[in-house]
């Protein structure tokens, strides 16, 4: 399987990854703060569909090994920075979509996350399908940045998922994004 992104067109991007189940192990990791802290961001879902919430971003702090940031994100990397989005579908374990993006722009015009998790090929291999559609992306140059940084963040899951220590989150965005700014 193809572990960079599909464009399936110029607003939307899809990302397909085979994770060790059991589901209710993936959700944790969509669905709970600390251990959606382990490989994207922190924060608390909130109950009900159409409320906000507050994604915190450290990603210097996903993985033990250290890689510098790229200059342009020194200053974030250093500091952290969050964001403060909508949960728009809550059916666990099975799907979580919500609103991404700064918190500048209005919601209405905010693209949209959605993690839809199902079980892959036989029950008994115990694997899950997680398939991440980003729609709603403004532009050529955010479709860019994004796209680096799902890739990377989805390195860090897969190996969080197999029990595995990721590598540096900037070591992994670097490789990945020099191949979706050639695109």
């Amino acid at each position: 399987m193809d572990q960079f992104a599909n464009k399936l067109d110029d607003h939307t991007i899809q990302f397909v990854r085979i994770l060790p189940g059991p589901i209710e192990k993936i959700w944790s990791y969509l669905a709970d703060s600390d251990k959606r802290g382990e490989w994207f961001a922190k924060g608390e879902l909130p109950d009900k569909v159409g409320e906000p919430f507050e994604l915190r971003f450290k990603h210097s702090e996903l993985s033990p090994h250290s890689a510098p940031p790229p200059e342009r994100m020194k200053e974030v990397d250093a500091k952290g920075h969050s964001a403060t989005n909508i949960l728009l579908k809550k059916e666990p374990p099975h799907l979580l979509t919500f609103t991404f993006g700064p918190s500048t722009r209005d919601h209405a015009e905010r693209s949209e996350v959605e993690f839809r998790l199902s079980q892959e090929g036989d029950p008994k291999d115990n694997k899950v399908r997680l398939t991440l559609t980003h729609s709603k992306i403004p532009d050529a140059e955010y479709r860019t940045n994004v796209t680096g940084g799902w890739h990377s963040h989805l390195a860090v899951l897969q190996c969080r998922a197999e029990g595995k220590v990721p590598p540096a989150f900037w070591d992994v965005w670097r490789q990945s994004q020099s191949v979706y700014e050639k695109q």
